[in-house]
């Protein structure tokens, strides 16, 4: 019997690369800038015709698979994950880099078959490297193996975490105790390149010990999570349990001692979820 994905895979490939050269066209002249749910959360025209155009490639090619995509949640759509094969896609994630020239960038697409990520493409369109990974094949970037660090010393670790774009004062408090705590252990460094999908891919690099973060969505790290997991690294949640993917909570580590040492720190808190429905007339 054939590989019954590797095509889907191939396509999904060439729309990133595709994808990828409008973001790098656009990065100067769109900057017309939409907000979302706060002053920090943005949308561009890239964004939409970027997710159009993936969007309509798949209902052409696969009219059968279902998409999940960031802007068509933030337009309404529900963000249900079914048995059923399943694009999860961000189109441009990163959108605050994008606005300011800040040159990390990456479209994200992560496939999911019976609930199980399948595959995960992430085109760091910017520089240019294509990160791509099959359940059960391996992790590549430019088709390169990739492999996970072998530190298990968290005072010898970069960590890699992000802000997000929730403002409330006792989120934020969270986000800086849990830093400082982390800072204080203490760990190597803490980085950030502004994008889930490209942290992800620097852990399966091996040149970041663990990434955590608490306000993403699946569109951000599904993508990420295969290439982490085949580059030999564990995915769990911020409070230590197995990784959902619609908990908008994630810790991608080296290895399963970095991800419990770091998990000690961080102070949980809990985003509605990705899949809770949305209510009338907003946005979320």
């Amino acid at each position: 019997m054939g590989d019954t994905w590797q095509s889907v895979m191939d396509h999904a490939v060439g729309l990133a690369r595709t994808a990828g050269a409008l973001v790098r066209e656009a990065v100067q002249p769109d900057m017309k800038v939409m907000l979302k749910s706060s002053s920090v959360d943005l949308v561009t025209q890239t964004d939409q015709k970027v997710e159009q155009l993936i969007i309509q490639s798949v209902k052409e090619k696969y009219p059968t698979h279902s998409f999940i995509g960031e802007e068509s949640v933030a337009a309404g759509e529900a963000c249900v994950l079914t048995d059923n094969p399943t694009w999860i896609v961000d189109p441009v994630d990163g959108t605050t880099n994008f606005v300011h020239g800040y040159p990390f960038v990456a479209v994200s697409i992560g496939f999911a078959v019976n609930r199980e990520l399948e595959f995960g493409v992430v085109y760091s369109c910017i520089e240019d490297k294509m990160y791509t990974a099959r359940r059960g094949k391996g992790a590549f970037c430019n088709g390169i193996p990739l492999q996970v660090s072998q530190n298990t010393d968290i005072n010898q670790s970069i960590v890699a975490t992000e802000f997000g774009s929730n403002r409330d004062p006792e989120v934020v408090d969270k986000i800086f105790s849990s830093l400082r705590k982390i800072l204080c252990l203490p760990v190597h460094g803490i980085r950030g390149v502004g994008t889930a999908a490209t942290n992800m891919c620097l852990v399966a690099s091996g040149c970041v010990d663990v990434y955590y973060e608490t306000g993403v969505h699946c569109w951000d790290f599904a993508a990420g999570a295969v290439i982490v997991t085949e580059a030999g690294g564990v995915l769990m949640d911020v409070g230590g349990g197995p990784l959902d993917l619609m908990s908008r909570r994630v810790v991608a580590a080296n290895n399963k001692t970095i991800a419990q040492r770091i998990i000690k720190e961080i102070d949980a808190f809990t985003p509605t979820r990705d899949d809770d429905p949305i209510e009338p007339n907003t946005t979320k």
